[in-house]
């Protein structure tokens, strides 16, 4: 009961600070929003906007509300630490009482748990521009939604509360996103494969090097068409052709912005993908793993299998799925379905989690090798078994929803385990103490 009203306490006093501060400095404020791949989206569009402006993004994935007040006055989470929050209210009153140098631009992850949440974040900060990254049919944080219609809407009411001479980029090959997007008062540019885009990519694939005698892949590399050039883009350490998506949605972004062409693509270029997002891990064995760990929905998990079984190998591919949280009504169905595409795709399925368990027997259901199929109670336990498991040449495909903690089953089979705090996601001391 304490701990619920210092919560909103200091909620209710950041956001206070938060409009002082905004008032006083009016920064431009770009927020992005989706289902899938906010945090990749807003990593790269922070990174081209910085070519030409000062910016302060979003750090990790704060997009809740005390990640945005946050971002606004420039600090990182407290966590549990009384001390530490009475220092963020500190720092928000001396950015209120002095003027300092503050960001041109704030780049802002705009997340929506529950009904109401993006509605209440525009009707105290007003949006400059928006990026919207996809909504997909089942998406992540369901639970506490009737509908998808009703998440999909929740999302869009960022993007319609642009105003006329702001900007809004979308992606053109989401249908739930362009069924809503002559709704939009603002300037819109839209990304991705589809013809209709003004940035557009083709010839998308995955590059592979010699290690050891035995090719692995390396990254990913497509070419852009923009502006009537065609520029190759090159992303090292990470596979899927939908982490094409936070690339476009930048080089977007910063066109719309008078950011020049060239110089993003050489930010982007230099721009590391987050950690936990289909990230390319050496392995035990001489084998490959494939880091999406970050979190999980039903169109992540599709992409990541499909992903998996586009990559060239001569060892085996190996899925390793936890449970998906946050899926209400739809949790049963959607695991099966993955089950159903895992057994076309994979050579071995591993499942760790209660509502894996769906997956499994759909799996199991079908005509796939029962011994090559197994389930474990969490990350841990299949750590282990991979241990047992992974040879020479393998490919380990690793995901999970968040509090399924499955980095930790990555940095079981990590060739290099000494450096998971540069690898790995969730590494921070709070994060390993729960």
């Amino acid at each position: 009961m304490l701990k619920n009203i210092l919560k909103k306490t200091v909620v209710l006093i950041l956001n206070w600070e938060s409009r002082l501060i905004l008032k006083k400095y009016k920064p431009k404020i770009l927020g992005v929003t989706g289902n899938v791949g906010k945090t990749s989206t807003k990593e790269a569009v922070a990174a081209v906007l910085a070519v030409q402006y000062r910016v302060r993004k979003s750090s990790k994935s704060y997009n809740s509300e005390l990640g945005v007040p946050l971002t606004v006055i420039g600090c990182k989470t407290a966590w549990t630490s009384f001390s530490g929050w009475l220092q963020i209210i500190y720092q928000g009153l001396l950015l209120i009482v002095y003027r300092e140098e503050y960001p041109e631009w704030l780049v802002l992850e705009i997340g929506a748990d529950r009904p109401g949440d993006i509605k209440s974040v525009v009707k105290w900060i007003k949006f400059d521009a928006a990026v919207v990254s996809r909504l997909p049919d089942v998406p992540v944080h369901i639970e506490f939604f009737r509908s998808k219609e009703e998440v999909i809407d929740e999302k869009m009411s960022l993007p319609l509360s642009i105003r006329p001479d702001g900007l809004v980029v979308l992606n053109a090959d989401d249908e739930n996103i362009m069924s809503r997007k002559d709704k939009i008062k603002a300037k819109v540019v839209l990304y991705g494969f589809n013809e209709t885009a003004e940035v557009r990519a083709t010839n998308d694939h995955i590059m592979y090097e010699e290690h050891n005698g035995i090719s692995v892949p390396v990254g990913l590399a497509f070419k852009v068409d923009c502006q009537g050039s065609n520029v190759p883009v090159r992303v090292p350490g990470a596979v899927g052709s939908h982490l094409v998506y936070p690339i476009l949605a930048a080089i977007a972004t910063g066109m719309a912005l008078g950011v020049n062409l060239v110089k993003a693509i050489e930010a982007l270029a230099a721009h590391d993908t987050p950690p936990g997002r289909l990230h390319i891990v050496p392995g035990i064995n001489n084998s490959t793993i494939l880091d999406d760990t970050y979190n999980s929905s039903p169109t992540a998990v599709e992409a990541a299998l499909r992903s998996l079984s586009q990559t060239e190998t001569r060892g085996r591919r190996i899925a390793v799925l936890g449970d998906m949280m946050e899926l209400g009504k739809h949790t049963a169905e959607a695991h099966k379905k993955i089950g159903e595409l895992a057994s076309q795709l994979v050579d071995i399925f591993i499942t760790a989690g209660v509502r894996s368990r769906y997956s499994h027997e759909a799996v199991k259901a079908s005509d796939f090798d029962a011994g090559k199929l197994f389930h474990f109670a969490d990350s841990r336990e299949a750590g282990e078994f991979l241990k047992t498991l992974v040879g020479e040449g393998d490919i380990i495909l690793i995901k999970g929803s968040q509090s399924m903690r499955m980095e930790r089953a990555v940095e079981a089979i990590m060739a290099l385990p000494e450096k998971r705090k540069e690898l790995l996601v969730r590494q921070e001391e709070e994060w390993q103490q729960r």
